[in-house]
């Protein structure tokens, strides 16, 4: 269903509803399908019609004369049938799709990158009546009496859940006046379809051998479900803002912005303070001076390394509509930890002295705190640990002594040509590596990564050595 408006529940004090319609952009809405067997069928549809439009490739291909050297399967129209089903079906097909096209590694086949890339940002967004079900299940069948206005038709979608604006009541108001808030509403029953979501992904990516063995695809699904069974738990989320927003992290620093949450919030409705930014990537880059941009990717990346070694706490949804920048306050409001991670102090120190390695180029330390992390098992052949000590060493290259600062991100940089040599590295490493990387650093390296394609989209130029230094220098290591 295709909506070209929105309309506004108002609430008066007798509890009824008037409309007012709002012009706004389109969006679309479809029936999230909930259970078990419906999913099952859906999955089933998408892979007959990839069969069918295969076939059809097969069949055009016979009765043309010009050469294709092309996947039949992979053909345009089968990746809009992807594209297409993975944004209807939400939950975790739509999340691994994310997950795995954020960094810009080239590690996937240009025709799977095609498609989880489209789906970003893809989500449909429930049908009203849906929506209502969901709400009245979570916060009883009075729901709207906590808000004074109620917008029917959320500004964004995801893989787990949709975004209304709305005002909270004063009566149920933190600060006892009406209070606009945002107001995040999980898709019905997406935590308990996680693990079946992603076998039937699986099967659909593996039948045409289509991604390199190096991969792990089997350990990347492991990963992705238990993090995804987190995002799930929006108690879990909203403890994380509350940490993040205290002054023991953020909650002293002017430069960052952390909303509050509403204390009636539950495990699948999820309501905070609303922010007033733009998404970080969507703000026009020519509105924004080049101190702006500077600060922008600065304290981006500073927020990454202290949460690694100060927090042990990281917010690692690297997705640039998390970040918003308000040019009012110069702060960057910070609006999603469903996917916060934290670390353990032994797998931090072996992660810095990984780091630290890398930056000495030292190639003996990086191999052995490789070793000791678990992203080598000490039978590897030299190719791939030669591609793996460069691809370090790179990727260390901004926090180096002997690295000009401040260090210039973007186009025709060095960061550029440090990105293409470590994609060089890639294939290398999907041929002969033996063992997938450790668990935690699948969602630190998104994060990470995410940080640095931030600084390159904004054209920052940073003290990265500076930012480095005043963080990692105060790092004690525990005793060995």
């Amino acid at each position: 269903m295709q909506i070209s408006s929105r309309w506004t529940c108002q609430v008066n004090p007798a509890g009824h509803a008037s409309p007012e319609v709002i012009s706004t952009r389109h969006l679309q809405s479809s029936k999230v399908p909930s259970s078990r067997i419906g999913r099952l069928f859906h999955y089933g549809s998408l892979a007959a019609s990839l069969g069918y439009g295969a076939a059809f490739e097969m069949v055009r291909r016979t009765t043309s004369a010009q050469e294709q050297t092309s996947s039949v399967m992979m053909t345009e129209a089968n990746i809009k049938r992807f594209v297409s089903k993975l944004s209807q079906m939400r939950g975790a097909a739509l999340k691994l799709g994310q997950f795995m096209s954020i960094q810009d590694t080239h590690v996937l086949p240009p025709d799977i990158d095609k498609i989880f890339r489209r789906v970003q940002d893809a989500a449909h967004y429930m049908p009203d009546w849906q929506m209502e079900k969901v709400m009245a299940s979570s916060l009883g069948p009075d729901w709207a009496s906590n808000f004074t206005s109620f917008d029917r038709i959320p500004f964004a979608a995801a893989s787990i859940g949709q975004v209304h604006r709305a005002e909270l009541a004063p009566a149920v108001s933190p600060t006892g006046k009406a209070e606009p808030v945002a107001v995040k509403i999980q898709f019905p029953n997406i935590a308990h379809s996680i693990e079946s979501d992603l076998g039937y992904i699986k099967l659909l990516l593996t039948a045409g051998r289509l991604l390199p063995k190096g991969l792990f695809l089997d350990k990347t699904i492991q990963v992705m479900g238990e993090e995804l069974a987190d995002e799930c738990n929006y108690i879990r989320e909203a403890e994380f803002l509350r940490r993040f927003g205290s002054p023991e992290f953020l909650g002293n620093d002017p430069r960052f912005k952390v909303p509050w949450v509403w204390e009636g919030s539950t495990k699948s409705i999820l309501v905070m303070e609303r922010v007033n930014g733009v998404s970080v990537g969507e703000a026009d880059q020519h509105s924004l001076s080049v101190t702006d941009r500077n600060d922008i990717g600065s304290w981006i990346l500073e927020l990454c390394i202290k949460e690694l070694f100060e927090f042990r706490m990281m917010q690692t949804d690297p997705n640039w509509t998390n970040f918003l920048w308000n040019p009012h306050t110069r702060q960057i409001e910070l609006v999603d930890f469903g996917a916060t991670r934290t670390y353990s102090k032994e797998f931090m120190d072996d992660w810095l002295h990984l780091l630290l390695a890398a930056a000495s180029e030292d190639r003996g330390a990086c191999i052995d705190a490789s070793l000791k992390l678990g992203y080598l098992m000490g039978e590897e052949n030299e190719a791939m640990l030669d591609a793996h000590v460069q691809s370090m060493v790179l990727l260390a290259t901004p926090f180096k002594a002997s690295t000009k600062q401040p260090f210039a991100f973007g186009p025709n940089t060095l960061w550029t040509d440090i990105t293409a040599d470590i994609r060089a590295q890639i294939p290398v490493m999907l041929q002969h590596r033996l063992t997938p990387p450790p668990r935690e650093t699948y969602s630190l390296n998104r994060k990470l990564s995410g940080a640095f394609l931030l600084a390159s989209r904004l054209g920052s130029v940073i003290d990265t050595k500076q930012i480095w230094d005043g963080v990692t220098q105060k790092y004690t290591f525990s005793s060995s």
